[in-house]
């Protein structure tokens, strides 16, 4: 009997060279840890942040990071580069700070 109703696989798997794309949720996650892990420390933390900023301009660049995402990241980058030392707990506390879709208020406008 030749016959065999499920067919052969194909076994042959197509390569994909796209890397694995990040999304808005993992950019703020990876934000958001990098200041609570310095969070007694912030000047340590913004010179990572500005690190940061370095690599969401090249990922905008190579189109992994679409501007609607990256203008969310730098809005909360000048908010935390910007604040002081008394005011930096108070951002890492907002949760609505770290929601993805956060935008800052008419009244604290760039």
């Amino acid at each position: 009997m030749g016959w065999w109703p499920f067919g052969k696989k194909n076994t042959a798997r197509k390569i994909v060279n796209d890397p694995l794309l990040k999304d808005a949720r993992t950019w703020i996650s990876e934000l958001r840890d990098t200041c609570e892990m310095n969070f007694d420390n912030p000047e340590e933390a913004r010179r990572h942040i500005r690190r940061m900023q370095v690599e969401w301009n090249d990922a905008a660049i190579e189109g992994v990071l679409s501007a609607a995402n990256r203008e969310g990241l730098e809005s909360r980058a000048f908010r935390l580069l910007s604040c002081d030392d008394s005011e930096w707990v108070n951002w890492l506390d907002n949760l609505e700070f770290w929601k993805a879709g956060w935008k800052p208020s008419s009244a604290n406008e760039d």
